[in-house]
């Protein structure tokens, strides 16, 4: 069989398509996004990016229900979205197998909090397994397939940041074309009102018995015995950890982490002298492990619930040396290489079409509830902007609770990119306009979902796998929610932008102002740098936007060519007309 190196992401994808998965419909969020993305350049696989993880859900279930295999991927808090049909059809169980998938982001690398999804499988009644390599990744879909088919389930696949992002070889199969299920009507499965819901919750609370009753012999949970003096139950990138660290104990890796095999960790507890249980994130096997009656030496007491665990802490937490200069040297230069490193704090690329609008907010004294993306980085300085930021679509609501609460709405805005939009933002401005708002809503078509790493969105006219599709007018969605009062503005036309959020936030209606200008990234720049002359009065007006080719030298802004991108904001707010253009640039 051929190999390759993959990430784990395309892993779960190479996965997916060996398994004979027919519809994928997901939502990108790091660090799940290239999940669909590789998935999308299979043909025999029909890929869409929905508008928010619900809709991935609810179209991966109908699919399931129509009798092919499903796939449905997110980050942790789109979870927290697809909920509600995801608890449901815990229920309903499946007809094609079903599979959800999330990656968790411990560290929050690229998210706002860092919730443990495990708990969403244990509460929702439904198998949860965890892979730790590139190859697991691929086995463990395939697996999870056969476990939705074989006991009628929804299946949990968990991931996170560096089972996602890292690479390892994997050993390539060929697709399984399985034929469709042939579609049979059964109102007393599929349909979740009260009097089949009872019926079905007592269906499954039997399934997940037989799971757990089997998980004891499952390939998924491996005992690997060596020094019993220490014993250690662990899965997912921390069993990598601990093989590094600690390679002479006993480890119990858990594949299936949900139901527990409680059978398979009794005997393995009897077996060692000490019981130690090392997991990211919250303590899910300690406090059932403990809850069982079994002794655990050490958990959550020894190890934090923030952020990432590494080699070693481990080391660390159990005596042993860490790897430092005496025993490994490689690791001691790259060390010293990082640290000697300058720190970079995150910002708005040069050229971002957002910092027009940002500039203007600021300079207005505007409160600004914010939104989930890019444009979010605008509350940190030099900019400073944004107030809030809670979740996807939540600057339009908080906006109008608040406007609710000051009694005024003259003062605060809503600001939130396309693709946001379109996720949970409309039904915030229907929301407004049916509660007789009268706050501004500025949305920033920037012409793609940029944070994730430029997918498509209905906006676009552009599907998951590049082929044209029909785009949505953001404009006319706003007037067919009711919006009388519809704008639209390239944000680097910064005189008129201006004029125009100080007539919108004092009208006493419900208004929208849609900027529309591309990523910097998904459009060629005019390459034509600019320069500070020396007429320069040192405002450093041009300083406050917050452009990363714009630095003081000799305590005065200097353009650096090299960064410049010509978007020609800096020269559009330059009161005195010191910025200009240098000429034709061959970089």
């Amino acid at each position: 069989m051929a190999k390759k190196i993959m990430l784990g992401n395309e892993a779960f994808a190479r996965g997916a398509w060996e398994a004979g998965v027919k519809v994928i419909s997901s939502y990108p969020g790091t660090p799940s996004t290239e999940v669909t993305e590789t998935a999308a350049k299979f043909e025999e696989i029909h890929v869409e990016w929905a508008p928010n993880e619900k809709v991935g859900v609810e179209v991966a279930m109908g699919a399931s229900i129509g009798g092919v295999r499903s796939l449905s991927c997110m980050k942790h808090v789109g979870l927290n979205v697809a909920a509600d049909p995801f608890f449901t059809a815990a229920y309903t169980g499946v007809t094609g197998g079903a599979v959800v998938l999330v990656a968790d982001d411990n560290g929050c690398h690229s998210s706002q909090n860092e919730q443990d999804s495990r708990y969403y499988g244990r509460s929702a009644g439904v198998p949860v397994l965890e892979p730790s390599t590139s190859q697991e990744c691929k086995d463990y879909i395939m697996k999870a397939y056969e476990i939705s088919e074989k006991y009628d389930t929804v299946v949990l696949m968990r991931s996170n940041t560096r089972v996602s992002h890292s690479r390892g070889i994997v050993e390539l199969g060929e697709r399984t074309e399985r034929d469709r299920i042939p579609y049979v009507k059964n109102v007393q499965k599929y349909v979740a009102m009260p009097a089949m819901a009872r019926r079905l919750h007592v269906a499954q609370e039997k399934r997940m018995a037989q799971i757990e009753e089997d998980s004891v012999s499952s390939p998924l949970n491996t005992v690997e015995m060596a020094d019993t003096s220490i014993g250690i139950i662990t899965s997912g990138i921390c069993y990598q950890y601990v093989k590094e660290a600690l390679p002479d104990v006993s480890v119990l890796k858990m594949g299936m982490i949900n139901p527990m095999p409680k059978g398979l960790i009794k005997d393995f507890a009897s077996k060692v002298d000490k019981l130690y249980v090392i997991e990211e994130g919250d303590p899910f096997f300690e406090e059932q492990i403990r809850a069982m009656g079994t002794e655990v030496a050490g958990g959550k007491d020894m190890f934090t619930i923030q952020g990432e665990y590494n080699a070693n802490m481990i080391r660390e937490a159990f005596g042993r040396p860490v790897c430092d200069g005496d025993i490994c040297p490689a690791c001691s230069a790259v060390e010293e290489e990082a640290a000697a490193a300058p720190g970079r704090p995150p910002l708005l690329c040069a050229g971002c079409p957002h910092r027009g609008l940002f500039h203007v907010l600021h300079k207005l004294k505007k409160t600004v509830l914010g939104d989930i993306g890019c444009y979010t980085l605008s509350a940190l300085p030099p900019m400073s902007t944004i107030d809030a930021c809670l979740c996807m679509g939540a600057s339009i609501t908080m906006a109008h609770g608040f406007e609710k609460a000051v009694g005024s709405s003259k003062d605060v805005v809503a600001v939130l990119g396309d693709s946001t939009f379109f996720h949970s933002g409309i039904t915030g401005l229907v929301n407004m306009n049916y509660n007789g708002a009268k706050g501004t809503v500025i949305i920033l078509d920037n012409r793609i979902t940029g944070m994730t790493g430029h997918q498509n969105n209905p906006a676009t006219g552009k599907n998951a796998k590049g082929q044209e599709a029909p785009a949505i007018d953001i404009a006319t969605l706003c007037k067919a929610c009711g919006v009388k009062h519809v704008v639209e503005i390239d944000p680097f036309e910064v005189k008129e932008l201006e004029k125009i959020v100080k007539e919108e936030t004092e009208r006493e209606e419900l208004s929208v102002i849609i900027t529309k200008r591309p990523c910097a990234l998904i459009v060629k720049q005019p390459n034509i740098p600019y320069a500070v002359s020396d007429k320069c009065k040192n405002c450093r007006l041009c300083m406050d936007i917050g452009c990363p080719a714009i630095e003081l030298r000799d305590g005065k802004p200097y353009i650096v060519k090299e960064r410049c991108v010509g978007c020609g904001l800096c020269e559009r707010i330059c009161p005195f007309g010191c910025i200009a253009v240098t000429g034709k640039e061959d970089r």
